[in-house]
């Protein structure tokens, strides 16, 4: 394992400098579901949510999470990203031991640094918005399992989630 590098030789927390870095093509991929009753998710397979389109404006949320996510984790860079995509698969009880929603985003683009954070963030937003405009219905929902799925490019290559 390596050092911690978002702390100086003092110890105090610090943005990591990437000048020196050369930009290259970097992909994250984050996962994460959301459970919930059957009802629930019958509910937003149908279209009659309340709120309106669940997973629409969840998917809405999960992209203004990706490009914020420097306003949100103190340390992360500000980056240009070149794609955010978010994909949800409805889940029943046989394919995750719970029946509900599975995210997952991927996030690109041409720099000096990575962009799991904002994969991370773009799934935890999308979900939670699931969780907002379906909690008058299912307050019991839950969310689990958000990790980096895959990340690519840099300097460190390639890493894929066994």
């Amino acid at each position: 394992m390596t050092t911690l590098t978002h702390f100086d030789a003092q110890g105090q927390a610090h943005m990591v400098d990437v000048a020196a870095k050369a930009p290259t093509h970097r992909t994250a991929v984050a996962g994460g579901r959301i459970e919930m009753l059957p009802a629930t998710l019958a509910l937003i397979e149908a279209g009659n949510a309340k709120k309106g389109d669940v997973l629409g404006i969840a998917r809405i949320a999960g992209i203004q999470a990706a490009k914020k996510t420097s306003d949100l984790i103190p340390l992360c860079h500000p980056l240009a990203l070149t794609r955010v995509a978010l994909d949800f698969d409805a889940a029943s009880t046989h394919q995750i031991g719970a029946t509900g929603i599975y995210c997952t985003a991927t996030v690109e683009t041409v720099g000096p640094t990575g962009v799991e954070m904002e994969a991370l963030t773009a799934v935890q937003v999308a979900l939670l918005t699931i969780y907002d405009m379906c909690k008058a219905v299912d307050r019991g929902m839950s969310i689990h399992d958000v990790r980096v799925l895959e990340k690519h490019g840099g300097k460190s290559g390639s890493f894929v989630a066994p």
